[in-house]
């Protein structure tokens, strides 16, 4: 695996060492989601032609129509897409090495699209400049902190377009669907359509056939994410999608010694058996190490977990739709369905 993807951030990364935002003073909890009756809020009526929407940073976004030129992380963009919004640019993981679209990018059509920047720290300015962009929206992993976002040039990047950020951790999945349903409201969407009725559906069924799951089968499940020279238990408590599998009864691994920011605790590759787990969910993203990977790592290969073949692929950055979420849900449910008790 190339450098450039080693060093790549995770939510992991980017508050451990390597943490190319600097987030560290920013290291405080997010500010609390908003209930069912308050998502609607953020959007103001379109009667009068104007558009406004507040965002969990507190701040309003305003345009004098709703905006149609919009620029999104690739994960918000295709959580956008899945509600009915398209964007014209995007920014973050967009493409593989050979060409395919990310998995964050979900069902974008990335051909269609400007790509301002592809890997941690790319963004082209001049590009988005020329986009003529009305809005510009990632999430949240850490509050005013705009996801992909590069620090060194965030005011000229914002000072562009108005811009909306949406959390998407401490808070349960849900949330952040309902957030993301009410910005795509907002911008056009029809969520009474055949399209995002049928998704809900899916991901309400989904998610009934994963606690059941859960009970019938109550194995230990540990979500991590493996670099080359440390592997990263992942706290339940933090992660959105985490917190609704634990709501929905999955038994995780609570690591007791969280680094910086509450996401994880890194374990040196000596140290990987700390925690036993029947099931690892592992990072599927492309910044973090995949099985084959790393099965040159002995603690690896000696994992009960790893030596029952019982690891599922985990993408830790979910796109906050019902569309994106409701095969997670699913996968997560067969897993722990085959999965057998490894003591």
């Amino acid at each position: 695996m190339s450098t450039a993807r080693t060093t790549a951030p995770s939510r992991r990364g980017l508050l451990a060492a390597g943490g190319a935002l600097g987030l560290g003073a920013l290291l405080t909890a997010c500010g609390g989601g908003k209930s069912d009756a308050d998502e609607g809020k953020g959007a103001a009526g379109a009667k009068d032609g104007a558009w406004s929407f507040k965002d969990d940073r507190g701040r309003t976004a305003k345009s004098p129509k709703t905006p149609k030129r919009i620029v999104a992380f690739t994960g918000t963009a295709a959580a956008l897409h899945d509600f009915g919004v398209e964007c014209v640019g995007v920014f973050g993981p967009t493409r593989l090495g050979d060409g395919k679209p990310d998995p964050q990018a979900g069902d974008l059509d990335v051909d269609k699209l400007t790509i301002l920047g592809n890997a941690w720290g790319e963004f082209n300015i001049e590009k988005y400049a020329g986009l003529d962009a009305d809005l510009l929206i990632s999430n949240m992993f850490e509050p005013e902190a705009l996801w992909y976002v590069p620090e060194d040039s965030k005011k000229k990047i914002l000072g562009l377009a108005p811009s909306v950020g949406l959390t998407a951790a401490r808070v349960s999945m849900l949330e952040p669907i309902k957030r993301y349903a009410a910005l795509a409201e907002s911008l056009g969407a029809d969520l009474g359509s055949r399209k995002v009725l049928d998704a809900k559906a899916r991901f309400e069924k989904a998610a009934e056939t994963l606690r059941k799951a859960a009970k019938a089968n109550p194995v230990k499940v540990m979500a991590a994410s493996g670099s080359a020279d440390l592997f990263y238990v992942s706290n339940p408590a933090v992660n959105a999608d985490l917190m609704y599998f634990r709501e929905l009864g999955v038994d995780f691994v609570v690591p007791e010694k969280l680094d910086q920011g509450g996401y994880f605790e890194s374990l040196s590759w000596e140290n990987a058996d700390k925690y036993k787990a029947d099931l690892i969910l592992l990072d599927s993203r492309t910044s973090a190490l995949q099985p084959k990977d790393l099965a040159s790592k002995p603690t690896w290969e000696q994992l009960p977990a790893v030596k029952a073949g019982q690891v599922s692929p985990w993408l830790s950055e979910p796109r906050f739709s019902y569309a994106g979420c409701a095969p997670l849900l699913e996968g997560l449910a067969a897993a722990i369905e085959k999965a057998k008790k490894t003591s």
